[in-house]
């Protein structure tokens, strides 16, 4: 099965669905905005990305932020100081239920930390809004597979923030892949080193800070006593909130390679690594990483390292398509096309570097698809942000569980049901719960 049919079987895949008790704002149907209508906006999760997706839509005409929510007091007040010098009003919420159920918001922007993700996409879709959720989607196959059922019962507009698919070099070069024109492609190189990144020494736990609302931080996730090495940006290298540099930058370039090679998921996974470099710091995803998918007609490779930047071909993070012709090289400064030296096809392309800004262009075109009243036109619809973040779940579930997985799409789970009943949705906590509800 291609990508393709993977997206347009995932509907035919159900679940437990999400519903967070005392939340009632349920109705089916979305504010249909024309071109002309002022689009509301609200934030909710506004430390980083999310603020970045906030201020990329306020710079198109007719956009209006409305409304912001945070669980920690003084990221919201500095967000409100910030809105206030450029003369904009905002209404401030603790809690993302009440944001929602305000009437003048149109549009929800998540950029929680992501085992907030599914829960907060769902319940905007049934409170009729349109929604553009910071990648990756959810924080388990599970929560992926309900989170495209809610937006196809709902049919609300959501994109995914995975803006590299509405950047043109990266649209070009998987142009130039599909062409053919590399040959057979054997193997692809997925690899993602960042020396930036690095975990938090290991410190005592702590009463959380003041203005922090620690247990609406935790939401679903277990019930574990404050500790400044999980919170804010550091919450991504905890299995009970993320999964690592595997969800934070492979569903960006995962997605590409997924995307060139028109892959659905792959037969068998392997994921091999550890905490190699910083086996006493705080971390619980590995900080190294390789995984191995076996695909029909070619192997994908990932390979992924924190502290150091010298990933492959001199670059620290990047897709490579090698093929018997040529081996075609993607990041985020640009492509090129190195020969093959024993091709009797020889091609080569010099670097062509970046001409605009993912970012503008991928909420320009969440905004196009609203004022058009169609969740088709996003360039990274849920559908895609699913197939994508539910690749590097695999690429996970092994590493976390020392097996060689084998995938059944059939049954649509890993021929062993006892991983499948481990890992494949979480445990929700703290009076968070899984429903059918909404199906």
């Amino acid at each position: 099965m291609n990508r393709k049919n993977f997206i347009k079987q995932s509907a035919l895949i159900t679940g437990a669905g999400f519903v967070l008790t005392g939340y009632t704002s349920l109705q089916k149907g979305t504010t249909i905005l024309g071109s002309n209508d002022t689009i509301n906006i609200g934030a909710i999760g506004i430390n980083g990305m999310g603020w970045s997706d906030t201020k990329a839509l306020l710079r198109i005409p007719g956009v209006k932020l409305t409304a912001i929510c945070d669980v920690d007091q003084n990221v919201l007040e500095k967000r409100e100081a910030e809105m206030k010098t450029e003369g904009i009003k905002v209404k401030t919420f603790s809690d993302y239920r009440k944001l929602l159920d305000q009437k003048n918001v149109d549009v929800v922007v998540i950029g929680s930390p992501d085992h907030w993700h599914a829960l907060m996409m769902i319940h905007a879709s049934e409170a009729g809004k349109h929604v553009y959720c910071e990648k990756p989607i959810g924080n388990s196959v599970g929560e992926c597979r309900e989170m495209v059922a809610a937006q196809e019962y709902y049919g609300n507009v959501v994109q995914v923030g995975q803006w590299q698919q509405s950047q043109q070099h990266f649209q070009d070069a998987v142009k130039f892949v599909k062409s053919g024109i590399l040959g057979q492609i054997r193997t692809v190189k997925v690899w993602c080193y960042q020396g930036w990144m690095r975990p938090d020494p290991i410190v005592a736990n702590s009463t959380p800070p003041k203005g922090v609302d620690y247990k609406s931080w935790l939401g679903p996730a277990p019930n574990k006593p404050f500790n400044s090495s999980r919170f804010h940006f550091h919450f991504r290298w905890f299995w009970d909130y993320a999964g690592g540099l595997m969800t934070d930058w492979g569903v960006h370039l995962l997605d590409y390679a997924l995307l060139g090679m028109e892959a659905s998921l792959p037969k068998t996974i392997v994921g091999l690594g550890g905490k190699f470099a910083y086996p006493n710091l705080a971390e619980e995803t590995p900080d190294t990483l390789t995984t191995l998918y076996e695909f029909d007609q070619f192997n994908l490779v990932w390979d992924s390292a924190m502290g150091i930047d010298n990933g492959s071909y001199g670059r620290d993070h990047g897709i490579a398509f090698i093929g018997n012709n040529a081996t075609l090289i993607l990041n985020r400064g640009g492509w090129e096309v190195i020969e093959e030296r024993r091709s009797k096809n020889k091609v080569a392309k010099p670097l062509v570097k970046p001409s605009d800004r993912g970012l503008d262009n991928h909420v320009e075109n969440f905004v196009n698809a609203i004022r058009a009243n169609d969740p088709k036109l996003v360039n990274c619809s849920i559908q895609e942000g699913a197939h994508v973040a539910t690749v590097a779940q695999m690429g996970n579930i092994s590493y976390r569980s020392g097996e060689k997985l084998y995938w059944d799409p059939v049954n649509k789970g890993f021929t062993n049901s006892a991983i499948n009943n481990k890992y494949l949705t979480n445990t929700y906590h703290n009076g968070y719960y899984l429903s059918l509800i909404h199906i």
